[in-house]
């Protein structure tokens, strides 16, 4: 054998002498990892108490009427309108999940498996618009749709994102105009 090739097969890690030492950093690093946890998961709970002068989210009507428009996909979370990374957890608002929305004349009924479901009345939708991001969820230009209502004495924006993003511009249309048929009716009155 040559000399290079003989040194290199005499080497071999060092065995393991003090698995004590080995065993208290591994236990320590999970509890670690477990404070942290608690940490953010207390944080979160807390969130939830600041925001508990939110209202319960209305439910939907049993009638609510024909479908305008519906569409599948997931639901990523509210914000205080405006501000895209203050999420809020209260009732549920905070969950992601997978959602089915549905437009009618009475407003917009947001279906989350899994999850609290929501109705937004047509008199509490303010506007529409395609966004690129909301607390934890940042997706290409335009490629999230954001509805901003109103609940109890705050302006909300909740971000969806549809299975098929062309959708997404039809959505924007119909609340909106939804919007303006509301106000209109409302200065008339």
């Amino acid at each position: 054998m040559t000399p290079l090739i003989s040194i290199a097969a005499e080497q071999k890690s060092a065995e393991v002498t003090d698995w004590a030492a080995r065993i208290g950093w591994v236990v320590g690093l999970l509890l670690f990892v477990a404070l942290v946890y608690w940490l953010m998961r207390e944080g979160w709970k807390w969130r939830g108490t600041l925001q508990g002068d939110l209202p319960e989210l209305p439910a939907a009507p049993t009638d609510p009427g024909e479908a305008t428009l519906t569409m599948s996909g997931r639901y990523h979370g509210s914000t205080t309108a405006g501000q895209w990374l203050d999420r809020i957890v209260a009732h549920g608002l905070g969950t992601r999940s997978r959602a089915e929305l549905t437009l009618t004349n009475a407003g917009l009924d947001v279906v989350r498996p899994g999850a609290t479901d929501f109705f937004v009345p047509a008199a509490a939708l303010r506007e529409a618009r395609l966004d690129k991001g909301i607390a934890g969820k940042v997706l290409t230009e335009g490629g999230l749709l954001v509805v901003t209502w109103e609940h109890g004495d705050r302006l909300i924006d909740s971000g969806f994102r549809s299975d098929r993003a062309a959708e997404h511009n039809a959505w924007v249309e119909a609340l909106n105009s939804m919007n303006n048929t509301s106000t209109t009716e409302g200065a008339e009155r």
